[in-house]
């Protein structure tokens, strides 16, 4: 598990976990970012703001921007 691991975002605002492979229900140990993170205005990878979440171990997540 990975913690505070940041990427750059495209939109400021709060961005929902949508999927998370180490969910419970897929078997995995339920670490993720269930909501969702918000946004900082930090710029990082050439993106304006970025979020910071938790890298589940051998897991994919998605995150969805909500307007």
């Amino acid at each position: 598990m990975l913690k505070g691991y940041e990427f750059g975002v495209p939109e400021e605002g709060f961005y929902k976990e949508v999927f998370n492979t180490d969910a419970e229900i897929f078997g995995g140990s339920n670490v993720g970012n269930f909501p969702g993170v918000t946004s900082k205005n930090n710029p990082r990878h050439g993106r304006p703001n970025s979020i910071a979440i938790t890298l589940p171990p051998l897991a994919i997540v998605i995150f969805r921007h909500q307007a």
